[in-house]
C-alpha cells in the first residue's frame, strides 16, 4: 500500500477542510475542539446544507485520490449521519462538535492509505443499510396494516 496521505496535494487539502470543518477552534479552558461546520450549523437549513456540500467535495477528493468503494460509502453514511441529526435545532449543533463526520472521513482516510485498511466494494456498507431500510419499511407497513384494522 502506498502512501498517498503525504504524497498527493488533494489529500493535504482533505485534511486541512477536515480541521477547518471540525477542530479548528478550541473552548478556551476545555479540550472541546470545534469548526466551522458546527458554526455555519447554526444557519437554519442553509448553514446544515452548506456543510453537507463541502463534506461532499471532500469526499470528491478522496474519489478522485483512489479511495476504495468502501471507504468512500462509509464516508457519506458519516455525513449523512452528520447532516440528518445536524439538521435537528440546536440539538443538531452540540452533535456537531461531538461527531465530527470530517474527522472521521479523514481517519478513514488515512488509514486506507497508509494502514491498507478499507479496501473493496461499497456492497459492505450498502447492503446492511439496504436491508435496515427494508426491515423498517415492512415494520411500517405492518404497524400501517394494524392501525387500520384497529380503526376499522
Amino acid at each position: 500500500m502506498s502512501t498517498h496521505t503525504k504524497e498527493q496535494p488533494g489529500l493535504r487539502k482533505f485534511k486541512a477542510l477536515a480541521k477547518l470543518m471540525d477542530s479548528q477552534f478550541r473552548i478556551p479552558g476545555t479540550t472541546i475542539r470545534f469548526g466551522f461546520d458546527a458554526l455555519i450549523g447554526l444557519v437554519p437549513g442553509a448553514g446544515d446544507f452548506a456543510s453537507f456540500l463541502i463534506s461532499c467535495y471532500m469526499i470528491s477528493i478522496a474519489m478522485n485520490n483512489g479511495a476504495s468503494g468502501f471507504v468512500l460509502a462509509r464516508m457519506m453514511v458519516n455525513i449523512i449521519i452528520d447532516a440528518l441529526v445536524g439538521a435537528v435545532p440546536i440539538l443538531g449543533d452540540i452533535f456537531d462538535v461531538v461527531f465530527k463526520a470530517n474527522q472521521r472521513n479523514l481517519k478513514l482516510i488515512e488509514e486506507h492509505y497508509t494502514e491498507g485498511k478499507h479496501h473493496g466494494s461499497a456492497w459492505k456498507v450498502i447492503l446492511p443499510i439496504v436491508i435496515l431500510l427494508l426491515g423498517f419499511l415492512v415494520g411500517l407497513g405492518w404497524l400501517c396494516y394494524k392501525f387500520i384494522v384497529w380503526v376499522f
